[in-house]
């Protein structure tokens, strides 16, 4: 059984925080960034760690992959890291996926505490102990559950983000929304905020907790966990189809939010989903996300990659869907003329 008591700690300003949890049992301390992060991030939390060594890899979903793993090994083991080694993910949602997974298997496993730097993975990526990394094209095909010693989320962070980035997180805010928290979707739909006014301790606070609840009863997705991949199944399939493209790529938030939309249709048309709340629901997803029309060229590809996800069993495609706005069912079948059928509707909503 998975751990799933890490500690969580959630503020504006946590710097001394980090400073107090970090022992002195470490033999040693490393830092992984991305070049964002280490422009960015780091000089803010840099003074308040102990003694480290930084370890740099390229940002972005496509460098997650071994490649990138095998460069923190090497360091890490070039350094003489030992089994006491501490690894600080200093990043968004590859940062922490990665950064997890090479930490959890150098040696069999050294500590690793999440820093996360973007509004996905302060809600989303860092919490609930899956790390992994991408193979073959497949989003997450190589993994496993491994808990952070803890994890500081810095909410002020969210100022060096690009607009385009803080929008991305937005999807998963929306998603714990539509599985577990209507009145708080209800007040989205409402909102006229900009997305930099929202109040981002209080959101992540909330969001946070809905995945901990899920997490908690549930920490190797057995059952309920699958709840948190509404609008994953299609929207991961969606990113792995865009990732190739470097020019017209999308960010996983805004592939998530394409999700939404499809497995949306599907709820509605599997009689799980009232017109109304469908609706309501293309309406946010629109307000926020701009979204490009997904080729029919593309559509057997996305199929492809639907069929390569982790919740089927036994061939058969499972999906996480709506049943009614602020609940969810999970491992329902979904045939692929439904499927394309939704990548349709879709394209019909951006004409």
């Amino acid at each position: 059984m998975v751990n799933v008591q890490a500690e969580v700690f959630i503020s504006e300003r946590l710097f001394k925080e980090v400073g107090f949890f970090l022992p002195h049992t470490h033999s040693s301390c490393f830092v992984l960034v991305d070049e964002n992060t280490l422009q960015h991030c780091y000089p803010l939390i840099s003074k308040t760690l102990p003694p480290h060594q930084v370890i740099e890899i390229p940002s972005g979903e496509a460098n997650k992959t071994i490649n990138s793993c095998q460069l923190i090994w090497t360091k890490l083991t070039e350094a003489r890291a030992g089994r006491k080694a501490l690894c600080l993910n200093l990043g968004g949602g590859v940062i922490g996926d990665m950064g997890g997974f090479a930490a959890a298997c150098y040696k069999r496993g050294i500590p690793f505490i999440n820093i996360p730097t973007t509004l996905l993975a302060m809600v989303d990526a860092s919490v609930g102990g899956k790390t992994g990394i991408d193979f073959m094209g497949f989003k997450n095909q190589v993994g496993l559950f491994s808990q952070p010693e803890a994890v500081f989320v810095y909410t002020d962070f969210l100022a060096t983000l690009p607009q385009r980035e803080l929008t991305s997180g937005f999807a998963e805010v929306i998603k714990h929304y539509l599985i577990a928290d209507k009145d708080a979707f209800e007040d989205v739909y409402r909102s006229s905020l900009n997305i930099r006014d929202y109040n981002w301790p209080h959101v992540v606070k909330k969001n946070v907790g809905i995945k901990l609840n899920i997490v908690e009863q549930d920490p190797e997705e057995s059952g309920i966990r699958k709840a948190l991949n509404f609008g994953h199944t299609i929207g991961h399939a969606i990113e792995s189809c865009f990732l190739p493209n470097e020019k017209n790529y999308l960010l996983h938030g805004e592939a998530i939010a394409a999700g939404i939309i499809t497995e949306s249709y599907i709820s509605l048309k599997k009689g799980f989903l009232a017109t109304e709340e469908q609706t309501k629901i293309n309406e946010v997803i629109l307000k926020y996300f701009k979204l490009p029309p997904i080729e029919v060229t593309a559509h057997a590809e996305i199929l492809k990659l639907v069929k390569q996800d982790k919740k089927n069993e036994n061939d058969v495609t499972q999906f996480t869907l709506l049943n009614g706005t602020g609940n969810y069912c999970i491992n329902n079948t979904v045939e692929e003329e439904l499927i394309k059928e939704s990548l349709n509707y879709y394209n019909s909503l951006l004409e």
